[in-house]
């Protein structure tokens, strides 16, 4: 393998596990600590802080006016809307659900790619999309009526279902900037104008947070999600980005359910009924339908 593939695959390797453990540690805060909205904020600005000192302690790289709409959108999916509705949407439903409804994101990535890039949606692939969008509606409509003190969960469910198909839109739009900036250029620029777009439904819980009441745990629950889950991961997300196809970053989402299910079995942080398990089996069938790669079932002499 290619050291630069191997370095991409080590990168993406790493962002599967902050962003399973993510599942439980930004979980442990909303919303009787901070709001989900506020804590979008405070995860937007401190994130983006750390890439603005990165960047001016490196060369400034110019931007040409014609990307600023590119970098703007990027902003908007991959930041705005993405976390908005991941964390609203964690707020008030399980993590196991919300790791499951996330494996449809290889799905959404190739549709996107396809309506963007004009990529072939093979049959084989269409029979992916396929089970893994049954095995998500399946997952919706088996939701209980609520799964915690906040009210429905099937809310939470399509939130997060949301922010996949805008993570994947994030992850196709994003990639042509690669060729053409660094990525420490692009990530600055990206969290810019995701803090414009996020700030108007925030603000208000930052306001309201109770600082006084935050011990070790909450600031240290709160570092991991600004420098763990914000800087790191789309530090390396968008590295491997550089050496690999969108799909490729979209398909190591797979290993958020494992992980998060393996942590579910052993805090006892909730259950795993028949229901979700054969979802969870239709979600990856048509995720992993989806990614193989072309000639992959072909007879080989």
């Amino acid at each position: 393998m290619d050291k630069s593939l191997k370095y991409a695959h080590l990168a993406l390797l790493a962002v599967g596990f902050i962003y399973a453990l993510n599942y439980f540690i930004a979980k442990g805060l909303m919303p009787n600590k901070i709001g989900p909205s506020g804590f979008i904020v405070l995860r937007v600005i401190g994130g983006g802080l750390m890439f603005l000192l990165l960047r001016f302690s490196l060369k400034i790289e110019r931007v040409d006016k014609k990307d600023l709409i590119r970098l703007a959108l990027c902003g908007l999916t991959g930041v705005a809307i993405n976390q908005l509705c991941f964390f609203n949407g964690l707020a008030i439903t399980s993590p196991i659900h919300a790791s499951l409804i996330m494996t449809t994101n290889p799905i959404f990535v190739l549709i996107t790619s396809a309506v963007i890039l004009g990529t072939v949606i093979t049959s084989r692939k269409i029979l992916g999309i396929a089970l893994g969008g049954i095995g998500a509606v399946f997952l919706l409509l088996n939701t209980p009526k609520s799964v915690t003190t906040n009210g429905p969960s099937l809310l939470g469910d399509i939130l997060i279902l949301i922010n996949a198909l805008s993570y994947g839109i994030y992850l196709v739009i994003v990639k042509p900037l690669m060729r053409k900036y660094k990525l420490i250029t692009i990530i600055s620029w990206v969290f810019i104008f995701g803090a414009f777009f996020a700030l108007p439904f925030g603000i208000s819980e930052v306001q309201a947070i109770d600082w006084t009441s935050f011990g070790r745990e909450e600031w240290g629950r709160i570092l991991y999600v600004i420098i763990g889950t914000t800087f790191l991961a789309y530090l390396l997300n968008i590295y491997a980005l550089g050496s690999v196809d969108p799909t490729v970053v979209s398909i190591y989402i797979y290993l958020q359910p494992i992980i998060v299910t393996t942590l579910t079995a052993v805090w006892a942080y909730g259950n795993i009924g028949v229901p979700t398990i054969i979802c969870a089996i239709s979600i990856f069938t048509g995720v992993w339908l989806v990614s193989v790669p072309q000639g992959f079932f072909r007879y080989k002499k």
